[in-house]
């Protein structure tokens, strides 16, 4: 392991010091993020193309989307390196600083979008000032940072339980409390189903999954088992994730909504729509905000996790605060079109090809890799593409990486 690696700090959750994540806390820590409120919006565009087209885009787009997530989530198992740490045996060291510096930059924007939905939400519930509830859902996520998730292990058991409790109610509120799935089930909403196409919607299935891809290393690295604990981590995101995409899907159909917070208030939720929509934000951003922090230690030594984790906060709750974030299309598909190409080609390296250029400064032919996958996803996103522009893209760039780099062995040996 090279200096870099050894330098993570005492408030780092890679201190050797610190005992491993066991399955369970892995499995639980995906849980909560799986239960999201911006899962849960996002599941309720799916509703102009009916339940059973939605729900089958939702499936198809985890499939891909999760099959990424396990394959970078175990590099950073087996190497126990850092999201950010592994992309250095693809794009060396001083090239893997600029997808670190891009990820702390989306992680800090998700930490603001999770925030801003969390109050707008809560606040359409119980009206006492989106601003307000900005400072509180900032306010406990900045004391789930202080004390981290490894000394809230319990803590982190009780928020999931309660999700899943709650969870369950949401449901079961949602399916029984009006007479309209069955009815509906395949007409969606009160608007054109032309407004999205199947491969649009399965992109947007992938969009979620795709997002953890510059961060999910960061925690399966700490696994006491790397097989078991990638599994468990993919496992338990897809079929959660899929579960919050469909309450979204299918409440949207049932109650001609699309806001998560006008169908809390007529699924008639109340106190346990405020426990869902605090837990559920505070367990999600939490991964956001401290995976800025563990990023911000591939930059320089002097960086302290926690601290960055900490402004991370502050800053995401500031741009809550000030900003408008009610529809976040774009940044996905933005997030997609940067970390798809640069997954593809740790993938590729990694599984296939075999290649380390971690004690390289900059691996040009990944780079100029990166910008042709780039410009690719871009392209791609201009065409009705039936399982969607990110499984193209990144069988695309795996292939032609693999091929670039054989061709260069193949020379080197000449």
């Amino acid at each position: 392991m090279n200096s870099q690696n050894q330098s993570l700090n005492s408030n780092s959750i890679s201190n050797k010091n610190q005992k491993s994540i066991s399955t369970l806390s892995l499995s639980l820590i995906w849980f909560g993020a799986g239960v999201s409120i911006a899962e849960i919006i996002t599941g309720t565009y799916f509703a102009p193309l009916g339940f059973a087209k939605g729900f089958l885009a939702i499936v198809i787009g985890h499939i891909i989307g999760c099959a990424l997530f396990f394959l970078a989530g175990f590099i950073g198992a087996k190497t126990k390196k850092s999201a950010m740490q592994t992309v250095s045996l693809s794009f060396g060291k001083t090239g893997s600083l600029f997808f670190a510096v891009l990820n702390i930059l989306q992680l800090a924007l998700w930490t603001s979008i999770m925030i801003y939905d969390g109050a707008v939400s809560l606040n359409g519930i119980f009206a006492y000032g989106k601003w307000i509830w900005c400072l509180v859902i900032g306010v406990l996520i900045f004391i789930w940072i202080l004390f981290g998730f490894k000394n809230l292990s319990f803590v982190n058991k009780i928020a999931a339980g309660l999700l899943f409790v709650l969870s369950v109610v949401l449901c079961v509120v949602i399916y029984s409390g009006y007479a309209g799935l069955n009815a509906v089930s395949d007409s969606g909403l009160a608007v054109s189903s032309d407004i999205m196409s199947f491969g649009a919607a399965i992109e947007l299935g992938v969009a979620m999954p795709l997002s953890w891809l510059p961060l999910i290393s960061d925690y399966t690295r700490e696994a006491q088992k790397p097989v078991a604990g990638s599994v468990s981590s993919t496992l338990t995101y897809f079929f959660v994730s899929v579960w919050m995409y469909a309450v979204g899907l299918s409440a949207a159909i049932v109650t001609n909504e699309s806001d998560i917070a006008v169908i809390m208030v007529k699924a008639g939720l109340g106190i346990a729509a405020l426990v869902i929509l605090v837990l559920s934000t505070v367990t999600t951003t939490f991964l956001d905000a401290w995976s800025a922090g563990v990023s911000s230690e591939v930059l320089s030594k002097k960086m302290n996790a926690k601290i960055v984790s900490l402004v991370t906060v502050i800053f995401g709750t500031v741009l809550a605060l000030i900003f408008p974030m009610d529809d976040i299309t774009e940044f996905l598909y933005f997030i997609g079109s940067v970390f798809t190409p640069m997954a593809a080609i740790m993938i590729s390296d990694f599984y296939f090809v075999k290649n380390n250029s971690e004690e390289k400064k900059i691996d040009w032919a990944a780079a100029l890799l990166w910008c042709a996958g780039f410009v690719l996803y871009r392209v791609l996103m201009r065409f009705d593409l039936i399982a969607g522009c990110t499984a193209v893209c990144m069988v695309a760039v795996g292939i032609l990486t693999a091929a670039v780099r054989f061709v260069m062995k193949r020379n080197l040996k000449k």
